[in-house]
C-alpha cells in the first residue's frame, strides 16, 4: 500500500468505521452500520470507496513461524541514484513483505520473510545484491516477535 498521490478525504464516520474494522476485520456491516449511524449499504459503499483509494486493506494477518517462515529479518539497503526506483524493483520479491524509502542511514528498509537462513542468504545475495544501484546490505535477523499490531487508529 503506498502513501503518496491523490487522497481520499476522512470524515469522522470513515475514522470510525475504520477504527472498527482494525478490531475485526470480518465485522459484518450491518454492524458497522449501527455503529456509526450508517444504513449497511452506506456502510459498505464506504469501506468499498476506502479499499479502492488504497486507504486501507483487509487481510489476515499471520504469525510467519506457524506457517513455516522461521526467518524473519529487517534489511538495510543503501544505494545509488534514485533509491525510489530500486524500492519499485524490489516489490516485486515476494518474499519482501515490507518495502520503505528512508532518509537515514540507509536508502530503503525491506523486511523479508524466509523459510530458512540460506533462503534469506539465496534472497539477499542473488536477488538484492544485484539490482544495479544496490551498494550495500545489512541484515538484522528478528530474535523474537513481540508486537506486531495493526489497530493504531487514525488519530
Amino acid at each position: 500500500m503506498r502513501t503518496s498521490g491523490k487522497q481520499l478525504a476522512l470524515d469522522d464516520v470513515s475514522k470510525q468505521i475504520i477504527e472498527l474494522l482494525q478490531e475485526d476485520g470480518r465485522r459484518p456491516y450491518a454492524e458497522i452500520g449501527r455503529a456509526v449511524g450508517l444504513s449497511e449499504a452506506a456502510a459498505r459503499q464506504r469501506v468499498q470507496r476506502m479499499t479502492e483509494a488504497g486507504v486501507i486493506q483487509i487481510v489476515a494477518v499471520t504469525d510467519p513461524m506457524q506457517l513455516g517462515f522461521h526467518r524473519m529479518a529487517m534489511i538495510g539497503i543503501r544505494t545509488i541514484g534514485d533509491p525510489r526506483v530500486i524500492a519499485e524493483e524490489l516489490t516485486q520479491i515476494s518474499e519482501l513483505a515490507y518495502v520503505n524509502v528512508t532518509l537515514g542511514t540507509f536508502d530503503i528498509l525491506a523486511e523479508a520473510v524466509c523459510e530458512s537462513d540460506e533462503d534469506l542468504l539465496d534472497l539477499i545475495a542473488t536477488r538484492i545484491r544485484t539490482i544495479d544501484g544496490v551498494t550495500h546490505t545489512e541484515a538484522f535477523l528478528y530474535a523474537g516477535l513481540y508486537k506486531d499490531l495493526y489497530n493504531w487508529g487514525t488519530r
